[in-house]
């Protein structure tokens, strides 16, 4: 796939297509990390940790607890 630089203010940019963005959960405002890799220029998205997901748990997002009934075996809660 190829993208055409296009000059953004000072600088340099490229879009980033639609499939990437989905494929990798991008979204706007993300911080990612660009390095320089054997001639390449490589977008590294920020890894995924317990932590920084629940930091994005707010009540507006949040679902409701969900009822599944009564236990029917040997289960402990």
């Amino acid at each position: 796939m190829q993208a055409v630089i296009q000059k953004w203010g000072n600088s340099l940019g490229i879009r980033i297509p639609n499939l990437y963005v989905k494929e990798l959960c991008l979204k706007h405002g993300l911080s990612v990390d660009i390095v320089e890799k054997d001639g390449a220029i490589v977008i590294v998205p920020p890894k995924m940790n317990l932590e920084s997901l629940l930091a994005q748990i707010t009540s507006e997002n949040a679902h409701a607890s969900v009822e599944t009934g009564t236990s029917l075996g040997n289960e402990e809660w």
